[in-house]
């Protein structure tokens, strides 16, 4: 289960993050299905990448554990929906 703990944090923090970044860029072409899925995609690959980034010990201080988990799945959730709707938008415009 301890293995299981970041990767559940980080899905469902990557979840909120992607919900907030398509609500502050008001993206109407964009299910919320959508929004959800590029949002827990997006957050277990960015805290994945911030927990590789910070396996120096020199460089781990206070974002490592849950905390951050946490960050790395609202930003990569975050910005894999932001990514995802501007996509979706060129896509819609040239249709």
């Amino acid at each position: 289960m301890e293995a299981l703990l970041p990767i559940i944090i980080q899905a469902v923090t990557g979840a909120i993050g992607g919900l907030g970044v398509s609500a502050a860029m008001k993206q109407a072409a964009m299910s919320t299905v959508t929004k959800v899925v590029s949002g827990v995609i997006g957050g277990v690959a960015g805290g994945q990448i911030l927990t590789n980034v910070l396996s120096d010990p020199a460089v781990q201080g206070a974002m490592s554990g849950m905390f951050g988990d946490a960050v790395g799945g609202v930003v990569g959730g975050g910005v894999l929906t932001a990514i995802v709707g501007m996509v979706m938008k060129s896509m819609n415009k040239t249709a």
